[in-house]
């Protein structure tokens, strides 16, 4: 089994227990290393820690969203208005096929989902759970050969899920005198954002296959042996 979350900083003794009930035994942290740094994960000491910088090769994007959830929009707000908000979440998402450091962290986070050594459940997550995880699940459940409905429904619950989370960020950018639909193409996620990430993959590999297999290296064996694990 495997799981998709937000940043797991902070968390309290029964949210440790509450993963360790869960049985999640290996965590997949694809935040940048200062994310992780500046409020590293807590969890149970049964569980693996693996970092995958997603952003590594290039970390720009991450900080505007990490300002914004940290309360600071209005130092970042002309960068969001005339579309530049969903500009920089385009930007990012061809970072996440176009980048080396992205390459390198996907394909060991379905590496180490594939290897038949890894017991227990399993958890990814990056700062708020959307993009650099949102991409993953993507691409695991097409690799499982889930249809295409289902996938962007799965994708655009991450709207919902996050609702709580982001609504105290919309409403302090609203008392700071920045209109919160600014903000809004950065906290939640868009049908728009797959579109982006699957033109970068026509543009750069031709396709999605091609992504998987040259971009990410992964071979014929290991995406059989995801296919073996999580499907029933």
């Amino acid at each position: 089994m495997v799981f998709r979350s937000a940043s797991l900083a902070d968390l309290a003794d029964e949210d440790q227990r509450a993963l360790a009930d869960l049985g999640i035994a290996t965590v997949y942290d694809m935040r940048t290393a200062q994310e992780q740094a500046k409020k590293p994960d807590e969890l149970p000491v049964s569980a693996l820690l693996v970092p995958l910088d997603v952003l590594a090769d290039d970390q720009g994007d991450a900080s505007i969203g990490a300002a914004i959830m940290s309360g600071h929009t209005r130092e970042v707000a002309d960068l969001l208005e005339e579309g530049g908000a969903a500009a920089i979440i385009g930007k990012s998402y061809r970072k996440f096929i176009r980048l080396r450091s992205a390459h390198t962290a996907y394909e060991a986070f379905f590496r180490g989902l594939a290897n038949p050594s890894r017991r227990g459940a399993a958890l990814f997550h990056c700062a708020t759970g959307k993009d650099r995880t949102g991409w993953a699940a993507v691409c695991l459940l097409r690799i499982l050969g889930a249809e295409d409905d289902v996938i962007l429904d799965d994708y655009l619950q991450t709207n919902a899920d996050l609702m709580p989370t982001i609504q105290p960020v919309l409403d302090k950018a609203e008392a700071d005198g920045v209109d919160p639909e600014l903000v809004l193409p950065i906290l939640t996620v868009h049908e728009r954002n797959l579109a982006v990430a699957d033109d970068e993959v026509k543009r750069v590999f031709g396709s999605f296959d091609a992504y998987l297999s040259e971009g990410l290296g992964l071979k014929d064996s290991t995406l059989e042996a995801l296919r073996e694990r999580f499907v029933e």
